[in-house]
């Protein structure tokens, strides 16, 4: 959606706000909000993990192994390759969105 006017400036604390959202929800009801702001452009700023505030997001794959390729061969940096867990539960990566939030791949063995 594209949207404006007062009730987002008011919401907000911005005036003149223009935004595209995207809002992706899942069968079971969860959702997840995507904002592009037009009207007020903020400068990237890559954030550390150990930053307070929101660090990252994490997203369960089903194969980290190929999703990790797939991304790699896209051009995505990673921190490093797929970790097992020390308790052998998950594999874990990180890499970072190209706006520069970091995002964390978890499969579940």
């Amino acid at each position: 959606m594209e949207e404006e006017g007062d009730y987002l400036d008011n919401i907000l604390s911005l005036r003149n706000v223009k935004v595209t959202t995207v809002k992706m929800t899942s069968p079971s009801g969860q959702m997840i909000e995507l904002l592009k702001y037009h009207s007020h452009p903020a400068q990237q700023r890559m954030r550390k993990i150990c930053e307070i505030g929101i660090s990252h997001i994490a997203f369960t794959v089903d194969d980290l192994d190929f999703e990790y390729e797939r991304l790699k061969d896209k051009g995505i940096q990673f921190n490093s390759p797929p970790q097992l867990s020390p308790d052998g539960y998950a594999k874990v990566t990180f890499c970072r969105a190209p706006e520069g939030t970091l995002i964390e791949l978890v499969e579940v063995l």
